[in-house]
């Protein structure tokens, strides 16, 4: 769509300034609310520490289907590493929908978009990673996936082998203690995929929070989470 394969900046990304880490951060919604205008909320913790946050869009469904979303924000991350080359790494950060995005771009084969990211770290918050189950049900009302769809698009299904390009990305699944069971089935069975490919990945149950809060308590620099994502960019 017009506009797409660009991100909403914060931070203070200049080209004159020495290098920065990078966090893309990708909305949820079940693919069809939100926006990166409604996605700044976790930038205060990061740019105090140096660290800049964009903002990633997509079109939601009905005007976007599951292909183009995909699409869309592979696009996006390859047009901002194009755009602000300095950085010191980049970093996904996605939420429910989000993380499933996040995760299929983790998926992505980068010749075909003629870029490299340097990915150093993935935080993939009560994410979706096997889209099967939703064909069934509601939600897939708005968003038309055939079975063929699905599987296409799973991340849980797209696990490659670590590479030495990948090896040292370090991926956090993070899923609230009140998201329901399938969440956390969802979680455990993608966190065992990436450690089983030789992926480096850490699988972490936030106590005391639910499906929303889990990400918008990101805005507090004392949250655990955010806690776990700063010292996550630290030690690269």
């Amino acid at each position: 769509g017009r506009g797409r394969g660009r991100g909403r900046a914060l931070g203070p990304p200049l080209p004159f300034l020495a290098a920065f880490p990078l966090v893309l951060y990708v909305h949820g919604g079940y693919w069809q609310f939100l926006s990166k205008e409604e996605s700044g909320f976790a930038a205060p913790p990061l740019l105090s520490r140096g660290i800049a946050l964009v903002a990633v869009g997509y079109d939601v469904a009905p005007r976007g289907n599951m292909d183009v979303m995909v699409a869309q924000v592979r696009r996006s991350v390859a047009c901002i590493v194009r755009q602000y080359p300095t950085t010191s790494g980049v970093y996904l950060c996605g939420h429910s929908a989000g993380a499933h995005l996040a995760a299929m771009v983790l998926a992505t084969d980068w010749q075909e978009y003629r870029v490299a990211p340097d990915i150093k770290g993935a935080f993939l918050v009560s994410g979706i990673y096997d889209l099967e189950p939703i064909v069934s049900t509601y939600v897939n009302d708005a968003l038309r996936m055939t079975p063929e769809v699905a599987q296409r698009n799973s991340p849980l299904l797209h696990v490659a082998a670590a590479t030495p390009a990948t090896e040292a990305c370090e991926v956090l699944v993070a899923v609230a203690q009140h998201d329901s069971p399938e969440f956390h089935r969802q979680s455990r069975q993608y966190f065992q995929a990436l450690r089983s490919a030789g992926w480096k990945v850490s699988l972490l149950d936030v106590a005391h929070t639910d499906h929303f809060d889990v990400v918008e308590k990101l805005s507090q620099e004392g949250y655990i989470l955010t806690q776990v994502i700063l010292s996550a960019i630290a030690r690269a």
